[in-house]
C-alpha cells in the first residue's frame, strides 16, 4: 500500500448557482477549462478523485466549521476571547445565529462544490476505463458529503442544474430542496452500498477509502436514519415531510441494518484496520495514521505543496488552502505564567511556559473553553480511565530555557523552587483534591510576581492549581490529543504555523457504538455483541495505560477488569453519548451526536463555567435557549443571495426559525 500526500486539485466547481466559496471559483478561473471534456480524460478522473480527498481539508481543522460542531454542546462553549461566530453557536444569551452569522456556511459550499465533481466522475470514469474501485471512491465521498449536509440543513438539493445527481457545468440560479428520505433513499444509501460492492478491503493508498470505511458510514447513515424516521421528540424537519421511509421500511429496520453493518465492519476489517492497544496511542503524535483512524484530512510537515497550508511564520487561522488551526480555538494562553526570580516571590516574572510547537502547547487563541460539568461528569473517573488523561493537558511545564532564559531555578507556588520539566500549573482531578485551595483575587497574589493566571496554591506544592469547579472562560486545560506536533523542533519550534497533524475524522472504534448504540435501540444482537459487550471493548482498552500526560512518564498499568466490572448491567443511550464523548471529545462529533439522539436541551440546555477574568472560580450558571427549530442550521446567507427568487420564494427555502 503506497502513502500520498494529496495537494488540492481543483476540479469543475461548477454549482448550481454562486454558492459562497464556488462563486470564487468562477470569477477567477476561465470557464473555458471547465467543459465536460476535463473528465473524459484519465488525468481529469484521477485528478477530480484526488481533490475528492483534499476536500477534506477546507472542513476539517477549519477553525469555524470545527467550532460550530462543538460550541453549543455540553463538550465547548465560547471562551474569553470568543467574537460572534463563537457566541453565536452557545444558544445562550449573547447568542444571535442568523443565515448570515452561521458558520455551517463552510460546509455548504465546500460540499456541494465537491459533490459535482464526484458526480462528474461517475458519469465520465467508466467511459475512460477507469476501475470500478476508483469510481466507487468517488461514490463515497458523494455520500459523504450529502451525509454530512441533510444532518446539518435538513434537505438539501440533489439536482444542481443538470438533473438529480448529475454532473452540472452551467452555473444555475435555481434550486430546490429534496426532502430528507429522498437525499437518504436517492444519494447517501445507494452510493455507500455500491461503494461497499466496489471498493478494495484493503485501500489503494494510505487514507484512501475501503470497504471498511465505507462500512462505517452506511452504518451511521442508517443509525441516523433510524432516529430521523422514529422522532422521539418530535423534531420538525424541512422541507416538511411525513416520516415514512420510500422504501418502505420502518425505524427498526434501519437500527437492525446499522447493527449488522458495524458488526460486519469489525468482522471483515481483516488485518488493515483494528484498535490500537491504548488509547494514547490513538492519539500520540507521530502516531497519526494508525490501523484506527479510517478517514482524515491529510496534512505533512515535509512539503507546504502537500500540506496545503504553510509551515513556518506567524500565519493566520484561516486563508485559501486548508489550514489545520481548529486546535487552536480550544488552547488557553498558558504563555502569561510566570515565576518569580527572588526566593520569597518577588523580583522579574519569567514567562516560564513558552509557546512551543509540543502536542501539550500549541498557539494560544482562547476562543473555546470547556463547562465545569465535562471534568465532573463526563470524565468524573479519572485514574482507572485512561483517557481524560490522553484528551487534555492537564499539567503545564516550565520550558523557559527553549525561549532563551539561561536562569537556572525559580521561585513558583508557596515561593518554592521550580527547574524546567517542573509542573507550574495544574489542573486538578477533583474538588476533593482541591480542600484548602487559596486563590488570588486576580492573576497573582498580592506582593508576587509568580503566577499570572489567578491560580490558586495548596501547602507544599511548588505548581500552581485549579481545581475543576474553578475552570473559567479563560483558563481551563487544553486539547492534548489533538495539539501539534512537529520533528525536528529546533528551540521552541514553530508553534504559530498551522498544525501539520491529519485531522482525524472516523476511527475504527466508532463501530462498536454505532452497533452498541443500535442494540439500545432495539436491535437484535449476537452472541458476544450485546451493547454492554461492545462498549465494553473500549471500555477495557480505556484502563490500559503505557504513558502519563500529567506526569509526562511512562506508565503501565491495566484498569480493564475494574473499567468493564463499573460498566452499568443496563445501558442506555445517555451512557451511549457519554461514552461516545469520553472517547471523541472535542473532535467535531459532538452536536451530530446531540442532534441524531435529539438529546441536545437535555444535556447541553444548560452548563456551569467562570467568567473571563483571571481569579474567576465561581462557577455561573448559563441557560441555553435549544428550540425543536435549532436541530437544522440555517441556510447560508450566501446561497440566498444567489438565488433567482421572489422573497417569499427565498422564505420558503430557509429552514424555520431562520426565516
Amino acid at each position: 500500500m503506497r502513502h500520498i500526500h494529496i495537494k488540492y486539485f481543483v476540479v469543475p466547481a461548477l454549482c448550481m448557482l454562486l454558492f459562497s466559496g464556488c462563486s470564487k471559483i468562477l470569477e477567477e478561473k476561465p470557464r473555458s477549462i471547465y467543459t465536460p471534456g476535463y473528465f473524459q480524460t484519465e488525468r481529469g478522473v484521477l485528478g477530480g478523485i484526488t481533490s475528492q480527498y483534499a476536500h477534506l481539508r477546507f472542513l476539517y481543522g477549519q477553525p469555524y466549521y470545527y467550532n460550530s460542531l462543538e460550541t453549543g454542546t455540553d463538550e465547548y462553549t465560547y471562551a474569553q476571547s470568543g467574537d460572534a461566530n463563537h457566541r453565536d453557536m452557545d444558544y445562550s444569551s449573547v447568542s444571535n445565529l442568523t443565515a448570515a452569522t452561521s458558520r455551517s456556511d463552510v460546509l455548504w459550499g465546500t460540499a456541494f462544490s465537491n459533490i459535482n465533481t464526484a458526480s462528474g466522475i461517475i458519469e465520465n470514469a467508466a467511459a475512460v476505463n477507469i476501475s470500478p474501485a476508483l469510481i466507487a471512491e468517488a461514490r463515497f465521498f458523494r455520500a459523504f458529503d450529502y451525509f454530512m449536509l441533510v444532518q446539518t440543513f435538513g434537505g438539501v438539493p440533489l439536482d444542481l442544474g443538470a438533473g438529480e445527481l448529475k454532473f452540472n457545468t452551467t452555473a444555475s440560479r435555481k434550486s430546490v430542496r429534496n426532502t430528507v428520505p429522498q437525499v437518504y433513499t436517492k444519494a447517501i444509501f445507494p452510493d455507500l452500498v455500491q461503494a461497499i460492492n466496489d471498493l478494495p478491503a484493503v485501500p489503494r493508498v494510505t487514507g484512501g477509502v475501503s470497504k471498511t470505511v465505507a462500512r462505517l458510514f452506511l452504518a451511521k447513515a442508517y443509525l441516523t436514519y433510524g432516529w430521523w424516521l422514529q422522532n422521539p421528540n418530535n423534531i420538525p424537519t424541512y422541507p416538511q415531510t411525513a416520516r415514512t421511509d420510500p422504501d418502505n421500511h420502518d425505524a427498526a429496520w434501519y437500527f437492525q441494518n446499522a447493527y449488522n453493518i458495524a458488526v460486519q465492519g469489525i468482522d471483515q476489517a481483516g488485518t488493515t484496520y483494528g484498535l490500537e492497544n491504548t488509547f494514547y496511542d490513538v492519539h500520540r503524535g507521530g502516531n497519526d495514521r494508525n490501523k484506527e483512524m479510517l478517514l482524515y484530512a491529510d496534512h505533512t510537515q515535509e512539503s507546504e505543496f502537500y500540506n496545503g497550508s504553510p509551515l513556518t511564520g506567524f500565519q493566520g487561522e484561516i486563508g485559501n488552502d486548508g489550514r489545520n488551526t481548529a486546535v487552536w480555538f480550544v488552547t488557553p494562553n498558558y504563555t502569561v505564567l510566570a515565576s518569580a526570580t527572588n526566593a520569597d516571590g518577588t523580583g522579574a516574572a519569567v514567562s516560564v511556559v513558552q509557546r512551543e510547537a509540543a502536542q501539550p502547547l500549541g498557539r494560544p487563541y482562547v476562543r473555546m473553553a470547556p463547562p465545569v460539568g465535562v471534568f465532573t461528569n463526563t470524565f468524573a473517573e479519572k485514574t482507572l480511565d485512561s483517557r481524560y488523561d490522553g484528551t487534555f493537558t492537564s499539567v503545564y511545564r516550565a520550558n523557559w530555557p527553549k525561549g532563551g532564559v539561561t536562569t537556572a531555578t525559580l521561585y513558583n507556588a508557596n515561593d518554592m523552587p521550580v527547574v524546567p520539566g517542573d509542573a507550574i500549573l495544574s489542573f486538578l482531578e477533583s474538588d476533593a483534591q482541591g480542600v484548602g485551595i487559596t486563590y488570588p483575587a486576580g492573576a497573582k497574589f498580592p506582593g508576587k510576581s509568580a503566577n499570572g493566571v489567578g491560580a490558586g496554591q495548596l501547602p507544599g506544592r511548588a505548581d500552581f492549581v485549579i481545581a475543576p469547579s474553578g475552570i473559567s472562560r479563560i483558563i481551563f486545560p487544553g486539547l492534548w490529543k489533538m495539539g501539534v506536533y512537529r520533528t525536528g523542533n529546533v528551540g521552541l519550534g514553530e508553534p504559530n504555523a498551522p498544525s501539520t497533524r491529519p485531522f482525524k475524522i472516523a476511527k475504527f472504534s466508532e463501530f462498536y457504538l454505532i452497533a452498541a448504540e443500535a442494540a439500545v435501540k432495539g436491535a437484535t444482537t449476537v452472541a458476544g455483541r450485546s451493547a454492554r459487550e461492545l462498549v465494553n471493548v473500549l471500555r477495557a482498552r480505556a484502563g490500559k495505560w503505557v504513558f502519563s500526560n500529567k506526569n509526562n512518564a511512562a506508565f503501565v498499568a491495566d484498569n480493564s477488569a475494574a473499567m468493564t466490572a463499573a460498566t452499568p448491567a443496563t445501558i442506555d443511550i445517555n451512557y451511549i453519548l457519554a461514552e461516545r464523548s469520553r472517547e471523541y471529545f472535542g473532535e467535531g462529533l459532538r452536536w451530530f451526536d446531540l442532534v441524531r439522539t435529539q438529546k441536545w436541551n437535555e444535556l447541553a440546555g444548560t452548563y456551569a463555567i467562570g467568567g473571563t477574568a483571571y481569579g474567576n472560580h465561581t462557577p455561573q450558571t448559563v441557560t441555553r435557549t435549544i428550540n425543536p427549530t435549532h436541530y437544522l442550521r440555517p441556510i447560508p446567507q450566501g446561497q440566498l443571495d444567489g438565488l433567482e427568487m421572489t422573497a417569499e420564494e427565498k422564505a420558503a427555502y430557509q429552514n424555520p426559525n431562520y426565516q
